[in-house]
């Protein structure tokens, strides 16, 4: 998932949950809170609480979100790492964590296959922070793994119940074993990467700490200081990466 991607969770998000879509288009978005998302979001605890404890009706706030700098409109500037977007993701996470939905097929005797969507944050942190969303769907029967699952599944129209006249296949692969699969295919994903982000802060690392050296050379009761401040430096600077599942759901699919 790229920066352009980011309007299409964003649309996929409040229409999850229930906020209607007032204006749409390319690299901007405006919607209508609801009371539920206006808590989440808005970070208005002292007007919930008079409103509701005066027995009135609030009134939610819009949202205008932009996700391209060169939209000339009003709104909040969206981007990886910014603390919104992490806030819904946030959100998501703790609202929608699992789901289990079935293709919405309108045939006689189609066999629907279990697929087990994630979405994965990526975040490459230092002195620096990136962060990358994947989309991963594998196959319960043949242990096949899709990326950018999420175009899939768009395409299709979905329901919480088995379609008339269509059945399931049992996936042979269990769930948290396909998570598995799916944790082991990001590793190795992560490991055929160049890391250049990486070898940068590990220099920019270096320079600091030889500067760090040299101002404490020949100071031996401040001994002490100079290992907080090393230290200091190893926690700005030494490059990491967190993985964590934002949500995911049993898709069941026909085959084709």
């Amino acid at each position: 998932m790229q920066q352009d991607d980011i309007q299409s969770f964003l649309e996929r998000f409040f229409i999850a949950t229930h906020c209607p879509i007032l204006e749409r288009s390319d690299g901007h978005i405006r919607v209508q809170l609801t009371t539920e998302m206006d808590k989440q979001l808005m970070n208005r605890p002292f007007y919930w609480h008079y409103v509701e404890r005066i027995g009135a009706v609030g009134e939610p706030l819009q949202l205008s979100l932009i996700t391209k700098r060169s939209i000339h409109e009003q709104g909040e500037y969206i981007h990886f790492g910014s603390p919104r977007l992490h806030q819904i993701f946030s959100i998501a996470k703790m609202n929608g964590r699992f789901v289990r939905l079935y293709e919405q097929v309108f045939e006689r005797s189609v066999a629907l296959h279990p697929w087990l969507h994630t979405n994965i944050l990526l975040s490459y942190e230092c002195d620096r922070k990136q962060d990358r969303l994947l989309s991963l769907g594998i196959h319960l029967i043949s242990g096949t793994i899709v990326e950018s699952f999420y175009d899939v599944l768009k395409e299709k129209q979905w329901g919480v119940t088995v379609p008339d006249y269509c059945f399931t296949i049992s996936p042979l692969i269990k769930p948290m074993s396909g998570l598995a699969r799916l944790e082991a295919f990001v590793e190795r994903l992560i490991a055929s990467e160049t890391h250049e982000w990486a070898d940068g802060a590990r220099a920019r690392w270096e320079e600091d700490l030889a500067l760090l050296q040299h101002f404490y050379e020949g100071v031996e009761e401040k001994q002490e200081e100079y290992e907080n401040e090393k230290e200091a430096l190893r926690q700005r600077y030494e490059p990491r990466i967190h993985i964590s599942v934002i949500n995911g759901g049993l898709f069941y699919l026909q085959a084709k």
